[in-house]
């Protein structure tokens, strides 16, 4: 009887070695990339929120809109970015929507302080009034990794 040595065969790269450094590397400099491109993603749809949205059918409407259009944006982007990123493996893909929520709230409350907004006015973008989604909007970004490669499996 053959045993497995309990290791993928999609990565065959011993912990620590060189080939895994490469690989880690690889992977983080695509994770940040993707974040870059939904980061991208963001802000168009925030321009549209405020140019198109919000004006059309006014403020409540337009941000729930808005919500919901960014975390489809964010969960195409993923799924398009899975097969880039060459691993499926589960640990990985929570790493990568982990980082692209670290990344958000680090760039959110950067950009919120910068501004000279106060930290109330910051917080406030994370509770569910008026529409605002933006706190299902992190959640989507953090699972979508792991989401887009279930909907890759089952294709």
């Amino acid at each position: 009887m053959r045993r497995s040595s309990g290791r993928s065969r999609r990565c065959s790269a011993e912990p620590g070695s060189n080939e895994t450094r490469r690989m880690t590397g690889a992977l983080a400099a695509k994770t940040l990339t993707v974040w870059l491109i939904i980061l991208s993603l963001a802000v168009l749809n925030g321009l549209l929120r405020e140019a198109v949205l919000i004006p059309m059918v006014g403020p409540v409407a337009g941000m729930v809109v808005s919500g919901v259009l960014l975390s489809m944006l964010i969960v195409v982007t993923a799924y398009i970015a899975i097969p880039w990123f060459a691993t499926r493996q589960v640990k990985h893909l929570a790493i990568v929507g982990g980082v692209w929520l670290c990344l958000t709230l680090v760039f959110e409350f950067s950009l919120g302080l910068l501004q000279h907004k106060p930290l109330s006015v910051v917080l406030e973008a994370y509770s569910f009034r008026d529409g605002n989604l933006w706190p299902l909007v992190l959640m989507v970004t953090a699972c979508a990794p792991q989401a887009a490669a279930l909907l890759r499996r089952r294709r």
